[in-house]
């Protein structure tokens, strides 16, 4: 107990270092060239120390709970008592089509912790109310998830298979580039933002953590250079997920309309 304590008041002092430069541009800004009081003095001041406190305790989170769990989950899935049914087949090659569990895994992980990301609920509320309702907000959120869940998945599988990360990028981007020029106006900003949100509280600790427990665990793989990669995944697919979402959207729009000018010509 006394050991968590100290590391929740290590954590604690390191994050008021951290937000102190926030504080100190604040009050220069608006004292020094705005010259005005801030309004609200102790809302706000308590509001900093909210602030510090959930980072202090989310950043011991993150070291006690989903890093370590992160890892776990890829090094259990990828034991080769769990990979092969029988034990006499644990002197096999080992092939990618054998980590089927990991792909499912990291694909249900990365649906999971986007659909709880609180910067994403935040962006889809916002997009549903400037939109008028054009945008739903559960459409937003599923579509960034499903961008994310194929991310994850497809990164999981270039770290079994050892494969350059820049080509998967590159692949991704000309896909990207190619949407926004066909799809709808209204959504190519708002999915350019999507894939920045996803990255975020919730979703990167485990993501990082499951590419660093993967890379460990695969014959051949330095954690290194193979272990990260996965969330520039997660940031990359959310934005084709969601450009094609906005153009299936606008086909069965457009479907339903095509017999009604019929009819009326």
């Amino acid at each position: 107990m006394s050991g968590l304590l100290l590391e929740l008041l290590y954590s604690t002092a390191n994050t008021m270092l951290d937000v102190l430069p926030i504080i100190t541009i604040i009050l220069v800004f608006q004292l020094v060239l705005l010259r005005r009081p801030i309004p609200r003095t102790k809302r706000v001041m308590l509001g900093f120390v909210y602030v510090i406190i959930g980072l202090s305790l989310f950043l011991v989170g993150l070291e006690k709970a989903l890093f370590p769990l992160g890892e776990l989950m890829a090094k259990q899935l990828t034991r080769p008592e769990f990979i092969y049914t029988h034990a006499h087949e644990l002197d096999l090659h080992v092939d990618w089509k054998d980590y089927y569990w990991i792909y499912i895994f990291a694909a249900a992980i990365g649906f999971s912790t986007t659909i709880a990301e609180p910067s994403l609920i935040a962006v889809a509320i916002k997009a549903h109310e400037v939109s008028g309702g054009a945008i739903g907000v559960w459409g937003l959120r599923v579509a960034v998830a499903l961008g994310v869940a194929i991310g994850i998945s497809l990164g999981s599988y270039r770290i079994v298979v050892g494969d350059p990360l820049h080509f998967y990028i590159l692949a991704g981007y000309v896909v990207v580039v190619i949407q926004t020029f066909v799809a709808p106006k209204l959504i190519i900003p708002l999915a350019y933002d999507s894939g920045g949100v996803t990255t975020s509280t919730v979703t990167v600790p485990l993501v990082a953590a499951l590419g660093l427990g993967l890379a460990e665990t695969v014959p051949g793989r330095n954690p290194l250079v193979d272990g990260f990669g996965l969330i520039a995944f997660a940031s990359l697919f959310p934005i084709i997920t969601v450009m094609a979402y906005a153009q299936l959207s606008e086909w069965q729009e457009h479907r339903k309309g095509s017999p009604k000018k019929q009819e009326q010509n």
